[in-house]
């Protein structure tokens, strides 16, 4: 069994800095990619910013440029530092993790961290 457990959500104000973690456990042979994602009332989910096992990134256009991804693999870790955070930025961020247990390949995801941006 695979869980993600995501921290370092919470407030901070227009303008301020958070940084999300994500951990995997579990029997996980190989790591295809790891990211994150958000939602927010009303909307669907959306992507902010994956990676790869061999390093290549992936940011949704509202975040290029303030967000950044990175990663530890020894310790199947993702992180998400959140610069020039903005209101519209407030969402419930998930981690997604695409691991092969055995012959499988398969997504999982965090239950989620609230990220509010507001003064």
């Amino acid at each position: 069994q695979v869980q993600l457990v995501e921290s370092g959500g919470g407030l901070v104000q227009p303008g301020g800095s958070l940084r999300l973690s994500c951990a995997a456990s579990g029997s996980i042979n190989s790591v295809y990619s790891m990211g994150w994602y958000r939602q927010s009332p009303g909307k669907q989910r959306e992507l902010v910013a994956t990676m790869k096992s061999g390093g290549g990134t992936n940011y949704a256009d509202p975040v290029k440029g303030r967000f950044s991804i990175s990663r530890d693999n020894a310790k199947i870790t993702v992180y998400l530092q959140m610069n020039s955070l903005k209101p519209e930025d407030t969402a419930v961020y998930s981690c997604n993790g695409r691991f092969r247990i055995g012959n499988t390949w398969s997504d999982y995801w965090g239950q989620g961290t609230q990220v509010t941006v507001s003064s």
